[in-house]
């Protein structure tokens, strides 16, 4: 297994709730009104699993021990544009969190920005994932050697089984 491979199923997951998302977006306009627990939710997924767990696998493993590596000055554009759209993906998500909470307090047109992030994040995460997939990941794992996929397919694995400790340990240090 080359450790692409589970950042690539983590991204057939990412689609399908990007998916949910634009289907909840259909339920909006019609029903001009926000599922505040559905928006909960989506926010939820889209900052522990989509950011903290997948782009900190890529950043904090497979981009690390790239930039390690001489690669090509196409790769290098692609990888520092990618870390460019993670922090784009964070700053949508941010801006839902502050416009979902006005909406929840009845302050202004917030429910029209709401429904206008969450448009921008099913237009984003599409494009996003088909770059790393078509154009970056599978090219970029002939820079390594076989026992270092091997080693960083092991430290994602590792970064897994952290995630879940961190997020509740966040939980509880926020309520404390």
């Amino acid at each position: 297994m080359l450790p692409i491979d589970p950042l690539m199923i983590e991204h057939r997951l990412i689609e399908r709730m990007i998916n949910q998302v634009r289907n909840e977006i259909e339920q909006i306009e019609l029903e001009k009104k926000i599922d505040i627990v559905f928006i909960d939710a989506a926010i939820d997924f889209i900052k522990i699993y989509a950011d903290m767990t997948h782009h900190g696998k890529e950043e904090n493993i497979l981009f690390r021990d790239l930039s390690k590596k001489q690669i090509s000055k196409q790769h290098q554009k692609i990888m520092n544009e990618l870390i460019d759209e993670h922090k784009y993906g964070r700053k949508l998500t941010q801006e839902l969190v502050r416009a979902k909470e006005k909406d929840i307090q009845g302050q202004g047109e917030d429910f029209h920005r709401v429904l206008g992030l969450l448009n921008q994040l099913v237009e984003f995460y599409p494009e996003h994932i088909r770059k790393e997939d078509k154009h970056f990941f599978i090219p970029c794992m002939d820079y390594f050697s076989q026992k270092e996929k091997e080693d960083v397919l092991q430290e994602c694995w590792e970064f897994d089984r952290k995630m879940i400790h961190e997020k509740y340990k966040s939980i509880v240090e926020h309520w404390s």
